[in-house]
C-alpha cells in the first residue's frame, strides 16, 4: 500500500496478496509491490505498465496480459487489502478506540512516500481504481462497526446508533486536513476528532429512530 516507513495495518496502502501458487503468486507480489513503489515515487501521471514491469523484473507482456493497463494494476492493489486480517483497536472505550483508529490513519496519511494519498488521488483518475477504492472503504467501515457495537454494549452510546455516520464523523477531519487542505501533521488531531465524535454520539447525534414497536 510497500513503503519503507512502518504503517498501521488498517490504513496503510494495501499489501500485495500473498497467495500460494508458486511462480504466478511471486510475479503478482513483485508487480503489485512495484506499482506501489512507482506510484509513491512518480504519482499517477508517472505510473506506466513499462515502468512497473521493469521494476518488478518481468516482461511487460506479462503485465499487459494479466492487468491490461494502469487502472487494472491500481484496482488489484486496492483489492488486495481484503486479504489482510486487520481489526480495529479495542481500548475499552469509544473515545480510545476512535483515537487509536485515527492515529493509524494519521500515520498512514503522513508517511513518506505518500502512498495512501497517491492511491486516493489515483482513484479520481481511473474508474477501475475508483470502484476498487470504494470496495476498500466498504470493507474497512464494515470491520469498524464492531467499535460502535462495543460502545453500545458498554452503555456509552444509545441503541440504534448509526455506525457508519459516527465513523465518518470521527475520521473525516483527518482526510480533510491532511489530504484536502494539506495541513502539516498534527499529533493532537486524531484525539480531537475522536473526542468530538464520541461526545456527539453519546448525546445521540447519530442515533436512528427505534424500529416501530421497539424499545
Amino acid at each position: 500500500m510497500t513503503p519503507e516507513a512502518p504503517e498501521p495495518e488498517g490504513t496503510r496502502p494495501p499489501p500485495a496478496r500473498r497467495r500460494p501458487g508458486g511462480r504466478t503468486a511471486r510475479i503478482r507480489t513483485q508487480v503489485l509491490d512495484a506499482v506501489l513503489a512507482e506510484l509513491g515515487e512518480h504519482g499517477f501521471d508517472g505510473l506506466t505498465v513499462e515502468a512497473v514491469a521493469a521494476r518488478a523484473g518481468v516482461h511487460r507482456t506479462t503485465v499487459y496480459r494479466r492487468w491490461r493497463d494502469v487502472g487494472g494494476l491500481l484496482a488489484d492493489v486496492l483489492d488486495a487489502a481484503s486479504d489482510d486480517d486487520w481489526q480495529p483497536p479495542d481500548t475499552g472505550s469509544l473515545e480510545g478506540d476512535l483515537t487509536a483508529l485515527n492515529q493509524e490513519i494519521h500515520t498512514a496519511l503522513t508517511a513518506q512516500p505518500p502512498i495512501v494519498a497517491a492511491l486516493i488521488a489515483a482513484s479520481f483518475r481511473s474508474e477501475e481504481a475508483a470502484q476498487a477504492q470504494q470496495r476498500l472503504w466498504e470493507d474497512r467501515y464494515t470491520r469498524c462497526e464492531v467499535t460502535v457495537d462495543r460502545a453500545v454494549e458498554r452503555g456509552e452510546l444509545p441503541p440504534h446508533t448509526d455506525a457508519r455516520r459516527l465513523l465518518i464523523a470521527a475520521t473525516a477531519p483527518l482526510y480533510h486536513q491532511l489530504v484536502l487542505l494539506r495541513t502539516p501533521p498534527d499529533p493532537h488531531l486524531p484525539g480531537q476528532a475522536a473526542r468530538t465524535a464520541a461526545l456527539a454520539a453519546g448525546a445521540g447525534a447519530f442515533a436512528e429512530p427505534s424500529p416501530a414497536g421497539g424499545v
